[in-house]
């Protein structure tokens, strides 16, 4: 190690005994690299400090002990630099000058680019991961109870703080559709693909589902797409694209991307139901019922996989099997307004009038904001029982969501069966004013159509029916009902121009059987039964029809023996698992219809208020 001088000096190479009287003080080493052999490879930068007993009083000299002191660099000023003159300069290596310029380049600590971050002088760390979980789930029942701007605020926090997580801005991006606020939910979408650096297949997939709405089908299938690049394994992509498809009129396309959700997602009983249906549109009702079972075996507790195979037994008139079936359903999901409500539709069908009553009444108490049902049993009401009642199920079901088309629909039909023509325009009229472009809208068109053409208004009614077909070509209601009004006014050759601008603009969907072929080159191997099933193996469609036919006598007794032996109490169901007394629905029904009226006066009241205020 070496000795530097303190002060300014001429360097000398033999050691002096005694110091001299002159005005230069110096101060020779104690020993050199090149004469200690032990001395290091590499010189250090430290100093040691000689022991001073007796200095002259200097303002530039500080007072140091007896010993010898280890200190750490320091870095010279300039004013030393350039007394030192280029001694210094020699003795540094090349090891020293570059950790010298490595350290120039490392960063200072600095308090703003630390973890903490400061707030009115009060350090704040960043929250644990965890309260991301609990934000979500918040702003989740914010969100449930129509609580926007609190849930939009709450989220936009957890952007801030979890920029890299995807699941803030799927949450977000719902939140503003629920507002019609689309334009702001794409910005969302985008800027979630941006930050997670298009890895989250969430995002992706409900920016599709967004364009879809809008009618963007193109841009829906690059985003669907993008969605399965980013995730294969996500099995809500590969499902909400086949749909898109299906809508589209593409069934071996959607075939195909279903049968790539199985092969890379395994079994989905949302793929199987999907695929169910399909089988059962296309007439192939055994095959069908074997992807219903798959479907109910994935997870017996969907309900909707147990509600779509009961609609296929409905359809076939296997009514035994079909309530076996809407039983399986309310017991998977015994809150369910859709297993209630189309069990109740079922029963009302059949003639069963007071069951279908008990079921839509037991579904709107478990689901008293839920209108569809309301209506349905309006609709009960007025065909069974009195039109005062159903008007008031009507009102009900209107406040519960103004912007429901169907309820405004069915009320005016029901007023125009009552002879109330006046007040049926006013209800069609204000489901129009809700949106003119919905499906919900073409049939409020021609419902319309037909009210003015039993009045006589048939001007009225041609315009109707004209509008209905823009907004819908496919129906073959409307075009019928306009053939026959033109009939019935002697103009035949109209009417079968209008039977044949049906028949030249429908879609029709030819579907073929050799799809399966394509789709087991893609079916994981390991689902051998469905081949077997099938009989895949053999390439022979009528051999598959025949094996359909001689399992069709098996299946069905299995889907009865299955639930119709488990005793199925609706009543005890009813109480143990709901807590309602089911002799008493007329009462609570009562309360329930008085609820919603009050809590409509109370809305009234606080907007007022806030109005004046």
């Amino acid at each position: 190690m070496l000795l530097f001088p303190s002060s300014t000096s001429s360097t000398s190479t033999t050691a002096t005994t005694s110091s001299t009287a002159t005005t230069t003080t110096t101060t020779t080493p104690l020993f050199s690299p090149g004469r200690h052999l032990n001395s290091p490879k590499y010189p250090s930068k430290l100093r040691l400090i000689p022991t001073i007993k007796s200095l002259q009083s200097s303002a530039s000299h500080p007072t140091y002990t007896d010993d010898y002191l280890v200190r750490r660099p320091v870095i010279p000023d300039d004013s030393d630099e350039s007394s030192s003159g280029d001694g210094d300069e020699e003795e540094k290596s090349a090891l020293d000058r570059s950790l010298e310029n490595l350290a120039k380049k490392l960063p200072m600590f600095e308090p703003g680019k630390s973890e903490t971050t400061e707030q009115g002088g009060i350090k704040v760390e960043p929250p644990l991961k965890v309260n991301l979980d609990l934000a979500l789930y918040r702003a989740k029942i914010l969100t449930r109870n129509f609580q926007f701007a609190q849930a939009q605020q709450l989220l936009q926090q957890c952007i801030y703080y979890w920029p890299e997580d995807g699941r803030p801005y799927v949450a977000l991006g719902k939140v503003l559709r629920k507002q019609s606020r689309v334009s702001e939910a794409r910005a969302v979408y985008e800027k979630g693909a941006q930050a997670t650096q298009g890895e989250n297949a969430f995002i992706w997939q409900c920016w599709a589902v967004l364009e879809n709405e809008l009618g963007n089908v193109r841009r829906a299938r690059e985003l669907f797409d993008a969605a399965t690049v980013a995730d294969k394994r996500h099995i809500g992509a590969w499902h909400g694209w086949a749909v898109l498809e299906l809508k589209q009129g593409n069934l071996q396309k959607a075939r195909n991307l279903l049968g790539k959700g199985i092969k890379y997602c395994g079994g989905n009983e949302y793929v199987y139901q999907t695929l169910a249906l399909l089988e059962a549109k296309a007439n192939r009702y055994e095959q069908a019922r074997y992807l219903f079972r798959q479907a109910t075996k994935c997870n017996p507790r969907s309900c909707a996989s147990w509600l779509a195979w009961a609609q296929l037994e409905m359809q076939q008139e296997n009514n035994r099997a079909a309530r076996c079936l809407f039983e399986k359903a309310v017991q998977a999901s015994p809150k369910n307004r859709f297993a209630w409500h189309v069990w109740g539709v079922f029963e009302a069908n059949r003639g069963r009038v007071d069951k279908a009553r008990k079921l839509l009444k037991i579904g709107h108490l478990v689901n008293p904001r839920d209108p569809v049902l309301l209506q349905s049993l309006a609709l009960l009401e007025y065909k069974h029982s009195t039109a005062n009642l159903s008007r008031v199920m009507f009102r009900r079901a209107s406040e519960l969501d103004p912007r429901h088309q169907p309820v405004w629909i069915a009320w005016g039909w029901m007023e125009w069966k009552e002879g109330n023509l006046s007040t049926a325009r006013e209800l069609y009229q204000k489901a129009l004013s809700i949106d003119a472009a919905t499906e919900s809208a073409a049939r409020c068109l021609q419902a319309w159509g037909v009210l003015e053409q039993r009045v006589g208004n048939l001007s009225a009614a041609r315009r109707l029916f004209r509008s209905s077909l823009n907004i819908n070509s496919q129906s073959y209601v409307t075009w019928m009902t306009w053939a026959k009004l033109e009939e019935d006014q002697g103009n035949s050759v109209r009417a079968e121009e209008i039977r044949d601008l049906y028949f030249q603009q429908r879609t029709e969907v030819a579907d073929d059987a050799s799809w399966v072929m394509g789709l087991m080159d893609i079916l994981d191997p390991a689902l051998d039964s469905i081949k077997k099933l099938l009989n895949f193996e053999q390439g022979s469609l009528k051999k598959t029809e025949s094996v359909a036919e001689a399992k069709d006598e098996e299946v069905l007794p299995e889907v009865e023996d299955a639930t119709s032996g488990s005793g199925f109490d609706l009543d005890v169901f009813v109480k143990e698992k709901l807590s309602l007394d089911t002799t008493n629905l007329d009462d609570q029904m009562e309360t329930s219809l008085t609820t919603i009226a009050r809590t409509k006066d109370q809305r009234k009241v606080y907007n007022r208020s806030r109005q004046t205020s």
